[in-house]
């Protein structure tokens, strides 16, 4: 893959994290209001600790699965040793960059079907969350947002697919790194900050051409995937 294309997928992985906001906040931004201010001694506090603190753990949850999911698809490409098999993944990973990028624009809703893809492992996952609440100071709220960082969210889902094709464990982290910074606005600058974000993100004209960027990233992993 060439230098500029390898760079350009993680602008466009964080550019994804901040257009699927309006997604990210309408999952995880009752879970962070609830967790700053969990306690009435926590609602005295500067919520920022535990702000920083969850947002911290949820993005290494995505930054430990890329390298996962990286590692992984770099190892069936080396075991198989044939150059199909990363030519399937790349394929793989742009159809679903194709359709991140319609349901971006908002010209495709069924895109929340994936999330029922991981209920049974975030069930397993789900207890182990009561152990850091209520949340009284950014050491227990790290650990939390690295286990709620597994919730079932099909933005994520497709960012990890990307991964599958990233080339290893470095570069898929690196992707996931790249889109947990991109979701970072939303779940971090709540109140005012947050609204006027989700305004412009919003709007019908800013969500066509991010879909769009990201469509136009897709196809061209798609047409590399084949030279």
């Amino acid at each position: 893959m060439p230098d500029w294309l390898i760079h350009s997928q993680y602008l466009v992985a964080f550019i994804t994290g901040i257009l699927g906001g309006v997604h990210c906040f309408g999952m995880c931004g009752g879970i962070v209001g609830a967790l700053s201010l969990s306690s009435p001694q926590q609602q005295k506090k500067s919520q920022l600790p535990i702000l920083l603190g969850y947002n911290l753990g949820r993005i290494l949850g995505y930054v430990v699965a890329g390298t996962i999911v990286g590692f992984f698809g770099a190892t069936l490409v080396d075991l198989t040793g044939i150059q199909n098999t990363k030519q399937v993944l790349s394929i793989v990973a742009s159809i679903f960059m194709i359709a991140l990028g319609f349901y971006l624009a908002g010209l495709w809703s069924s895109f929340n079907k994936l999330e029922s893809v991981g209920t049974g492992l975030w069930k397993r996952i789900q207890p182990l969350t009561k152990r850091f609440i209520p949340v009284q100071n950014f050491g227990q709220a790290v650990p939390l947002g690295f286990l709620w960082g597994w919730l079932p969210c099909g933005l994520v889902y497709t960012a990890l697919i990307w991964t599958l094709s990233a080339g290893g464990a470095i570069e898929g982290g690196l992707i996931m790194l790249a889109f947990g910074l991109g979701t970072l606005p939303n779940l971090l600058l709540m109140g005012v900050l947050a609204a006027q974000l989700g305004r412009w993100i919003k709007n019908p004209i800013v969500r066509k051409v991010a879909g769009l960027m990201v469509v136009v990233m897709g196809v061209l992993t798609l047409i590399r995937a084949f030279y």
